[in-house]
Formats: C-alpha cells, sequence, structure tokens
C-alpha cells in the first residue's frame, strides 16, 4: 500500500515557476514509477511526466516537454515537478501517482495508487 500525498500548488502568473512535490508513504518506494497528471476544469485527466524507480527514464507529454522537469529523491520517498513558463492552459488540479507494474507509463491504469491533488492556477 502507498499513500501520496501532493504539496506546492497554488497561484503564479503566466511565466512563473513553481515546483510541486508529492510525498509518499512506506518503505519501497524506489520499486514504483511515478507520474504526475493532470486534470484541468470539464476535461479528462491527462499525462504530464513519469520517472523510473531509479530516476534514470523519465517520459513527458508533449504540452509539457521542455518546461516541466520530472525528478525524485528515494531517499526521502517523494518526486517533484519543477514546472517552468507557466501559461493559463497549465491551470489544472496535479496528481501524483504511484506504479508498480505499468509498462505504458501515459497510461492512468498503469498505476494503481493516486493523491489527492493540489491545485496550480496560471493567470495571464
Amino acid at each position: 500500500q502507498v499513500q501520496l500525498v501532493e504539496s506546492g500548488g497554488g497561484l503564479v502568473q503566466a511565466g512563473g515557476s513553481l515546483r510541486l512535490s508529492c510525498a509518499a508513504s512506506g518503505r519501497t518506494f524506489g520499486i514504483y514509477t511515478m507520474g504526475w497528471f493532470r486534470q484541468a476544469p470539464g476535461k479528462e485527466r491527462e499525462f504530464g511526466a513519469a520517472i523510473s524507480g531509479s530516476g534514470g527514464r523519465t517520459v513527458y507529454a508533449d504540452s509539457v516537454k521542455g518546461r516541466f522537469t520530472i525528478s525524485r529523491d528515494n531517499a526521502k520517498n517523494t518526486v517533484y515537478l519543477q514546472m517552468t513558463s507557466l501559461k493559463p492552459e497549465d491551470t489544472a488540479v496535479y496528481y501524483c501517482a504511484a506504479s508498480r507494474y505499468g509498462s505504458r507509463w501515459d497510461y492512468m491504469s498503469a498505476y494503481g495508487y493516486w493523491g489527492q491533488g493540489t491545485q496550480v492556477t496560471v493567470s495571464s
């Protein structure tokens, strides 16, 4: 069982930056692929970024590539999402998720554990 708690969301102006954190419970954090998804009002939840258990491999959605960076600190059981050059269309609730066996990291179905989400609002 993994429990995930996101933090770091807030209100930021377009062009600004935010860093989201996701703290995980448990002593086996390093075996999970971790992902960040987001859901804007009236839209489906979409993939943002994912990172392998060791941190050696990352995957990004085209919409965030070059602006967002996912990283993890397994000693702290925490995954991060550094967001830069934020745009109003990045406004959404951001969720972190953990996957033990999923092979398609961009699919919600690969993830068995989800946090409650943190709101990010980008003003124009």
